[in-house]
């Protein structure tokens, strides 16, 4: 049987083994560790051929021949240096060190080692000249005694390089879902423009934080979709990030928040969480499921809600340092605080949050007196020294209807996209009208689509 595999490097510690339409793919932990896991490859191929295989090796712009004879040794050379795929030549030293050649490592019959002080020769340079994990390439048997970056033998990184999240995307969706379905597996497409634009966006919500992150939602407007913003957003990220997600209702008073979210079996709000602050000061005295009590699980969409005063006759009220003992426990238990603001933007309270704020989100319907609320909001923030929070800001333009202004959606488009970071749209959906507890599962696939778009262009700031 005849072998003309093609080695295409797609990084320094992966490589693709193409072969009669068939790919394989190799990882290592190393660069060494993939020069040596790509010519064991070739040598298994020689061994089944029973004679030497030559393989193409493509890394960007270069190619060269590697030379794999039954027994391991092998020879490589660019196009230009072809008496180097012939004739054995000694090994040049790793890419890390001068070029050299290296006595210690046996040559193929018939060839003259060179004295350590020699000047390389020209086939040598020519080897050496190869940019690539390939590169160092000579003679080796199998008995010559390696370094374990150059064994073979896999270890545990390989392992663990190899699991199913490093290999191939596989479709799930459209027809090319479908042909991965009827086959079952045997032709396995990879995913579309549309599924691949999901799988990227669902990679981002759900990258790895290396501390708490704190997301507040503005407009200090009513109206202005700021509670189904942090719902929405709480849901998305819970949902993809697997809990450990709080949506909380900063208001001074009374907000929405607690009404909107899905029952729950107590009415606590942060008034009665705050009386009982002390219980949650030390680790060793609560926990996270102590909190069960005082936050509202919404346990389909994987968060949970902390709901502000909800008693109409209370007089007690949640000022700036309320908040930030509040925001100091609540940051041991969660990865991802979500806050909704009230409409008072001199509120002591509503400026605590947006100073702990990792993430701001501008929230505006597709109105005029929202959207100048908006900006309103954005220029008194540049006064009070949040620039930098402004620069790095989300807006949300929020559809108000099937149908919205486009000339004014594109208009107020212009103006934030100039004075936030991004401005992303999000459709109308008719499962929120009603103002009363939001259905996730009633949702339309393009809201839910939507939303990951702004969970993404929120996260990849975070």
């Amino acid at each position: 049987m005849t072998f003309e595999p093609t080695v295409l490097v797609t990084s320094q510690t992966a490589a693709e083994i193409h072969l009669a339409g068939e790919v394989d793919e190799v990882f290592a932990s190393t660069q060494e560790g993939l020069r040596s896991r790509i010519v064991e490859s070739i040598r298994l191929m020689a061994a089944s051929a029973g004679e030497p295989v030559t393989a193409t090796v493509v890394d960007g712009a270069t190619r060269w021949a590697l030379v794999v004879s039954p027994d391991g040794s092998f020879t490589e050379a660019t196009a230009s240096a072809t008496k180097v795929v012939a004739e054995p030549v000694a090994a040049a030293a790793p890419a890390a060190a001068p070029v050299a050649p290296i006595s210690a490592v046996p040559v193929a019959a018939g060839a003259t080692e060179p004295a350590a002080t020699s000047e390389p020769s020209p086939a040598t340079s020519a080897v050496s000249a190869i940019d690539g994990p390939l590169r160092s390439g000579g003679t080796r048997r199998e008995g010559a005694q390696r370094t374990p970056a150059q064994r073979a033998t896999p270890t545990v990184d390989d392992l663990l390089n190899s699991r199913a999240d490093r290999a191939r995307p596989r479709a799930t969706e459209g027809w090319r879902g479908a042909i991965r379905r009827l086959t079952g597996g045997a032709i396995s497409p990879r995913p579309g423009k549309a599924e691949q634009s999901r799988l990227d966006r669902e990679r981002l919500v759900q990258r790895r934080l290396d501390a708490p992150r704190t997301i507040v939602v503005l407009n200090p407007k009513g109206g202005a979709h700021k509670t189904t913003s942090t719902l929405l957003l709480a849901a998305t990220f819970g949902t993809q990030r697997g809990g450990a997600t709080l949506a909380w209702d900063n208001n001074e008073t009374r907000g929405t928040l607690g009404w909107r979210a899905q029952n729950a079996p107590h009415h606590r709000t942060a008034v009665d969480l705050l009386e009982d602050l002390d219980r949650f000061a030390t680790p060793d005295r609560a926990s996270l499921a102590a909190l069960d009590t005082y936050v509202r699980t919404q346990v389909d969409a994987r968060f949970d809600v902390l709901a502000s005063d909800e008693d109409a006759a209370a007089s007690s009220t949640i000022d700036a340092t309320a908040f930030d003992r509040l925001h100091d426990v609540l940051s041991r238990y969660y990865r991802l605080l979500i806050v909704d603001t009230g409409n008072n933007m001199r509120a002591s309270n509503w400026v605590a949050a947006v100073a702990a704020a990792d993430q701001l989100v501008i929230v505006s319907t597709v109105r005029e007196d929202t959207a100048a609320s908006a900006a309103w909001l954005l220029d008194g923030l540049r006064e009070k020294g949040f620039d930098h929070k402004i620069d790095e800001a989300v807006t949300i333009l929020a559809a108000p209807s099937a149908k919205p202004d486009r000339k004014l959606a594109e208009r107020l488009e212009r103006h934030f996209s100039q004075v936030t970071a991004e401005v992303v749209h999000v459709p109308f959906d008719a499962a929120l009208v009603d103002g009363g507890p939001i259905d996730f599962d009633a949702l339309s696939p393009e809201t839910r689509d939507a939303w990951l778009t702004v969970a993404a262009s929120i996260a990849r700031r975070l």
